[in-house]
């Protein structure tokens, strides 16, 4: 078991860096052409943090493990919110001042309900990943209007901070080079990690569907957590909550739309009865905070999300049927 795990941490750090390099490079060329650092932020910047849950969620449903491909989206959005967010407001309290963000925090609320009635059929539908995906693109456009309204008026401090964050004086026959080797590099990275995974589930018995709501999401969220950590860091807790609600937001209608579309399948019951719910219940806590009359989350509310996500994580093993392939 020593190698396939040590071939699975491997795999999930090459794809975390490729994705970073790949986001960079296609920020610089992006510039270069002219399109606004707003765009860019809320575009290019924001589906690139959502790219190695996109690459690993695709190679799992093209290889028919739709389980494993639901666990890592599912896993992905309750562990940004319970296990990075919680964590990080346990160190450092979070303040909520812009108002995109308290505008975004209802449409992430409703991709998720939406995404419940997709999902209730134990069934991922090419007419899903349409569905899916369209909402993608709607909210991208909403949060672009909002966003250049919020430019406009110099006062959202969300704005201002994505923009200075973007890659600034870099050449494009760098970032064209990054971009190269990046594309070469994510979906070796991404096989390595599918089926070391499925290795490692087989051996101790433990279900695909509970190898990507754990070992894989805490893995693939990892350039959620670099951003957050690096945002928070800075000053920057707008930008910080922002990666991750949009995180959320792209790996339902993204992560969860591609594998839909390119390789429509059944999934366990247990990602609805469980899982999606748990999903549900924490994105409500997180637009609850937010929407406090403080837009604070402090110390005593990442140690309620901390101990949330122990919890979950005891409930994924104890559920009956979780534990069985």
């Amino acid at each position: 078991m020593l190698l396939p795990t040590a071939l699975l941490i491997v795999g999930l750090i090459l794809l975390v860096y490729a994705a970073d390099r790949l986001v960079y490079g296609a920020a610089v060329m992006a510039n270069s052409l002219g399109i606004p650092p707003l765009v860019i932020g809320m575009t290019v910047v924001g589906i690139g943090i959502s790219l190695p849950e996109l690459v690993v969620s695709t190679t799992a449903a093209m290889n028919g493990q739709m389980d494993m491909a639901i666990g890592n989206v599912l896993g992905s959005n309750i562990t940004n919110i319970l296990l990075i967010l919680g964590g990080a407001a346990l160190l450092h309290p979070l303040t909520v001042r812009s108002d995109i963000l308290r505008r975004e925090l209802p449409l992430m609320l409703l991709i998720t309900v939406i995404c419940g009635f997709l999902l209730a059929d134990n069934q991922l539908s090419r007419l899903d990943g349409v569905i899916l995906l369209a909402s993608g693109v709607v909210f991208m456009l909403t949060m672009l209007k909002i966003a250049r309204l919020a430019q406009r008026e110099g006062n959202d401090t969300l704005t201002s901070e994505q923009m200075a964050e973007l890659p600034k004086d870099s050449s494009n026959t760098v970032a064209f080079l990054w971009l190269a080797l990046a594309l070469i590099i994510m979906p070796l990275s991404s096989n390595m990690i599918v089926d070391n995974a499925t290795v490692i589930a087989r051996y101790f018995n433990i279900s695909e569907l509970v190898i990507g709501l754990t070992v894989i999401a805490i893995g693939t969220s990892l350039p959620e957590l670099a951003t957050f950590i690096a945002g928070a860091h800075k000053g920057e807790d707008d930008i910080a909550l922002g990666n991750i609600i949009g995180a959320n937001i792209f790996n339902l209608c993204l992560v969860l739309g591609v594998p839909a579309l390119l390789a429509p399948g059944s999934f366990s019951p247990a990602a609805f009865q469980r899982d999606y719910w748990v999903m549900l219940a924490v994105s409500v806590v997180l637009t609850g905070l937010c929407l406090m009359r403080k837009h604070r989350i402090g110390h005593l509310a990442g140690a309620l999300l901390l101990c949330g996500f122990i919890a979950y994580l005891a409930l994924l093993f104890v559920f009956p049927g979780s534990m069985t392939l």
